[in-house]
């Protein structure tokens, strides 16, 4: 197996979570095209980033810079909305500032929460200027969600993750419609860009409908593949045939 380069630990930010690894290919060149991941957790504190090294470390064997972000979640200071969201643009938009990176060829990959963050990072040029994140410095050109949260009106009614919606964004969505229409990807699409759902059809923690939901929503511009006997953490698993659906889309749209 390739040996890879040490991914250090890049700051974006003062806060001890404002970091990402930054996983390179071996080979020398560059600057590389770049997939940005985000990792779930129902954006609580409690799970982190290395629940998607092994990814990040496959997309390097792949010939692509992998950012591997972390981000203030609820829990922690500053979590939760607008921190969180604050947190995934500035890394973003970090990205422009690395001389590794091909800035014009950056995608965006996520799971669960990190799904959804990984489609609203994509969605950023539609927010309104006073929405947290919005003016994007780096724009993605294509956002990959692994068993997303991508409605978060829905989610919050199906009391997924024992409210988490509710907690992330301070309340209800009727008691905070403004924060949901700003960071539920749902209520942001179209997004402009491709983008591929994958989730599994026995996932009980983050239900199919979910991503079928958002397919509908976003028409053409999003691909829905689901798996059927796949659940839910079985699509962070670089050795999963999900990923393999994943590698080569991102393989096609940042190598094009």
């Amino acid at each position: 197996m390739t040996r890879l380069p040490i991914a250090p630990s890049v700051t974006y930010g003062p806060h001890p979570d404002q970091v990402a690894n930054l996983h390179l290919p071996a080979e020398k060149g560059g600057p590389w095209p770049c997939v940005a991941l985000l990792h779930g957790g129902f954006w609580r504190s409690g799970w982190d980033r290395t629940l998607m090294t092994a990814l990040a470390q496959d997309l390097a064997r792949r010939g692509f810079a992998a950012w591997n972000i972390e981000y203030r979640r609820v829990g922690s200071d500053g979590g939760g909305w607008p921190g969180t969201l604050e947190d995934v643009a500035a890394a973003l938009d970090h990205l422009a500032s690395l001389e590794q990176i091909d800035a014009a060829r950056v995608a965006t990959c996520g799971h669960s929460a990190g799904g959804h963050l990984a489609l609203w990072a994509a969605a950023r040029h539609r927010l309104p200027g006073a929405a947290p994140g919005a003016g994007p410095l780096v724009r993605p050109i294509g956002a990959v969600s692994q068993a997303g949260v991508c409605d978060l009106v829905r989610g919050a009614e199906q009391g997924l993750g024992a409210g988490a919606c509710a907690a992330f964004l301070g309340g209800a969505p009727d008691e905070q419609p403004e924060r949901y229409a700003a960071a539920s990807p749902a209520s942001l699409a179209p997004l402009g860009v491709p983008q591929l759902l994958i989730h599994g059809e026995v996932d009980d923690i983050v239900p199919l409908a979910q991503s079928e939901g958002y397919a509908a929503v976003a028409g053409g511009e999003a691909e829905l593949v689901a798996f059927a006997e796949a659940g839910h953490c079985d699509l962070i698993d670089p050795a999963h045939p999900s990923w393999a659906v994943v590698a080569a889309w991102l393989t096609r749209l940042l190598s094009a």
